[in-house]
């Protein structure tokens, strides 16, 4: 059986230009950057181009580029290093986000998590709202993981840079799915490879020289001198070179990336709505190119989960909990979707690598189960 992969924003096949570039360091002689002698140094020129080129991504200096091992990692370092203070975010950021800041709230700081409705992402309005004269961090995700809804970003940068408060950004679902300017109002921006065809456990963290905490970032791994003495630990050199290859990719033809996918989506969608009258799609704001979360209303999503992975297509469907069992989706529920409507909720995510024959296979499959699945409940009832 052929399997379809449509769960991209878990994670994403290696790009084999990707691949190759990583390949030609891992075929190469030991490499690490901090050794003095001529292999040490062969490896320090690599990291200096990887920076750069990743530097180049978003238009900023060599040294505002900190390699981390991936989206969670920039972020708890950002949030961690505020010793006090007040921080807005919502109640829809990803867990890294969301838990270490209720974490940090009992301990250290004061934060408004702006609630979200059906609309599926915070406004620029309830941020002006919310700030306060001691507000050290505004941070929101770009656009939000499971309902692929954006900020309206370079409204949200605008606010900040009137009035003087860093704005933080999780890009990690927004890279790779649209361009991404790095505005002046944005001073920092946390993004993870393997959600853009980079390989898994690398990622880095952008920090705006000028902002006063790029001096104050609290090392969590501490030792060494790596990265700025902010990350201690060798560097993931050959990881390193393979984000800064996904990210020229990205720089190379993201505008046609972003058309390809968003053609895949409002396809996919389309002949969904045309054959199923019974769904919906979550998120009423502006979505990213790759996302779907379609509830099919009066099913349960964990029964259709398996379903689809029995006939091949891998989707998503909520978040697993400590007891194994899957709850629905915290960010569904917290944009005031019914619990049943939640719970009967699935994510499609596209990316360049799927193909507009693969779509069409596993619509041949997804809508003929979803009437049987109707049907079937009709017949009960």
């Amino acid at each position: 059986m052929e399997r379809i992969y449509l769960d991209n924003n878990a994670t994403t096949a290696l790009d084999l230009r990707v691949f190759q570039a990583m390949l030609a360091e891992w075929k190469g002689p030991p490499a690490n950057p901090s050794s003095l002698h001529w292999f040490g140094q062969r490896a320090r020129a690599l990291l200096q181009a990887a920076r750069q080129q990743t530097a180049s991504f978003f238009g900023a200096n060599p040294e505002e580029i900190l390699f981390t091992s991936g989206g969670t990692e920039s972020l708890n370092l950002l949030i961690r290093s505020l010793k006090k203070g007040h921080v807005i975010t919502s109640t829809i950021e990803h867990s890294c986000v969301y838990k270490t800041l209720k974490e940090q709230e009992s301990a250290s700081l004061s934060v408004t998590f702006l609630p979200v409705t059906l609309w599926g992402a915070p406004l620029v309005e309830q941020v002006a709202e919310a700030l306060r004269p001691d507000t050290a961090a505004i941070l929101l995700s770009a656009a939000n993981n499971e309902t692929g809804v954006m900020i309206d970003l370079p409204a949200m940068a605008d606010l900040a840079l009137k009035k003087g408060v860093p704005l933080w950004i999780d890009a990690v679902a927004y890279v790779g799915k649209e361009s991404f300017s790095l505005h002046p109002g944005i001073t920092a921006v946390a993004i993870s490879g393997h959600k853009f065809h980079a390989p898994k456990g690398i990622g880095a963290l952008y920090l705006k020289k000028t902002q006063k905490i790029s001096s104050q970032l609290t090392p969590q791994l501490t030792g060494g001198n790596q990265e700025y003495m902010k990350r201690a630990g060798t560097e993931n050199l050959a990881g390193i070179i393979g984000l800064a290859e996904a990210l020229q990719i990205l720089k190379e033809k993201q505008p046609e990336i972003t058309e390809q996918i968003r053609d895949l989506r409002l396809h996919f969608e389309h002949q969904l709505q045309r054959a199923l009258p019974d769904l919906l799609i979550h998120g009423e704001g502006s979505r990213i190119s790759n996302t779907s979360n379609v509830a099919f209303l009066g099913l349960d999503g964990e029964t259709l989960l398996m379903h689809l992975d029995r006939l091949g297509i891998a989707v998503s469907h909520g978040s697993a909990c400590a007891s194994g069992a899957i709850e629905p989706s915290r960010v569904l529920l917290e944009m005031g979707v019914e619990r049943k409507t939640a719970r009967s909720s699935l994510r499609f995510s596209f990316s360049r690598m799927n193909t507009r024959a693969e779509i069409d296979e596993a619509l041949g499959k997804i809508i003929p189960l979803i009437q049987k699945l109707y049907h079937s409940r009709k017949i009960k009832t």
